[in-house]
């Protein structure tokens, strides 16, 4: 599979880059997949959330009246959950939402879903990107040359530029992300991913995980960048 890299006109260049098929997975990872984005959803809850209980609210102790003799149901006191203002029963309490999820299966997620773009060419690849001032204009003339304009599509640079993402922070449907700072539920969340050409070596990186070392050629057999 090769792709050609594209100015900031959206045209052609004369340069190319090849995915071997070979590092392609040959199953699907759905459940694996399902683990990692509910595990970065649950992340994302800061678990301070917190009630009252009726040892923890201020007011009388005072018994409201005699336990037997007065036809009513026993109440004890004002702080009894079953009157407005009382404490609550079983209410939530701060807590942690973290779920453990191992490396391989988080970059195994990561390949899959990257994969899956490219086969679908939902992956466009353009030339290195700079901006000495923050432009937004610059990106709205890109978006519109590369015909995503109206569609969902993230950004992966290859190293954190201020510039850049003060250029891109207020477009609608589009978000700029470090090759670092990739994650899987954005890459999911947007239908299309544009790749600098500073950012393809570490996508390779990413690509050429789960793979034995020992039986094969590591730098040859698995993944192959080619700039023609």
């Amino acid at each position: 599979m090769k792709l050609k890299i594209l100015d900031i006109q959206g045209n052609d260049t004369d340069k190319k880059i090849e995915f071997h098929e070979t590092i392609f997975f040959k199953k699907s990872y759905n459940h694996s997949l399902y683990l990692e984005i509910k595990r970065y959803l649950l992340a994302q809850r800061q678990g301070t959330h917190k009630s009252k209980e009726r040892g923890e609210l201020s007011g009388s102790t005072k018994k409201l009246h005699r336990q037997k003799g007065t036809g009513g149901s026993r109440k004890g006191n004002i702080k009894n959950p079953i009157f407005r203002g009382g404490g609550r029963v079983f209410g939530p309490k701060p807590r942690k939402y973290l779920i453990k999820l191992n490396k391989r299966t988080k970059n195994i997620v990561r390949k899959f879903l990257i994969e899956q773009k490219l086969v679908r060419n939902k992956i466009l690849i353009i030339e290195n990107l700079k901006l000495n001032v923050p432009k937004t204009k610059f990106f709205l003339k890109l978006l519109k040359s590369l015909q995503l304009e109206n569609k969902k599509s993230l950004m992966i640079i290859g190293e954190t530029n201020k510039n850049l993402y003060l250029s891109s922070r207020n477009l609608h449907n589009f978000k700029l992300l470090s090759v670092n700072e990739l994650d899987c539920f954005s890459l999911i969340k947007f239908p299309y991913i544009i790749f600098s050409e500073d950012s393809i070596n570490k996508i390779y990186q990413f690509l050429s995980i789960h793979t034995n070392k020992n039986k094969y050629d590591f730098n040859k057999t698995f993944y192959h960048r080619k700039i023609l």
